[in-house]
């Protein structure tokens, strides 16, 4: 059996300047992302995308929506990473400006789609912000360019 990995990311957007917090990450997926990680055994996606926010900004997260998801396929192991996407306007506490992950920062979303990225960021958020997509898909190895296709 192929190996499954579970994590989530969570568009949080201040509803006041529009703007929606990344991380500038120096760990994993380098580059700007939404905050998240991975779904522990004992917790559901929710609870995980709630828990990761707060571990990563300070910030305690409500009322979250699901977006989608985002799932790639590795072509020659068959190991599927798949991200369950959210988004919430709903936060309270004081943000972090920096964890193990990387810096926080608010910025709007053209700044984020125009920034140059090694981890694809950009190319996700049709999933966040359009209703007529659900999924991302992107098959993958290491020694092919992702590409992804929206359903």
């Amino acid at each position: 059996m192929s190996k499954v990995t579970l994590t989530n990311m969570v568009m949080i957007r201040d509803k006041t300047t529009g703007k929606v917090l990344v991380q500038d990450r120096i760990k994993s997926w380098k580059g700007l992302s939404f905050p998240g990680g991975h779904v522990e055994n004992d917790e559901s996606f929710v609870d995980s995308a709630i828990r990761e926010v707060r571990e990563e900004t300070g910030l305690v997260v409500k009322n979250l929506e699901y977006c989608g998801v985002i799932h790639w396929l590795n072509t020659k192991t068959f190991e599927r990473y798949i991200v369950f996407l959210y988004k919430t306007e709903d936060f309270s506490g004081v943000l972090k400006e920096e964890s193990d992950e990387g810096k926080n920062l608010w910025i709007t979303i053209d700044e984020l789609r125009n920034t140059p990225s090694e981890n694809g960021m950009p190319l996700y958020l049709p999933v966040f912000l359009e209703d007529k997509y659900s999924e991302a898909f992107g098959p993958w190895n290491d020694e092919e360019a992702l590409r992804i296709e929206y359903k």
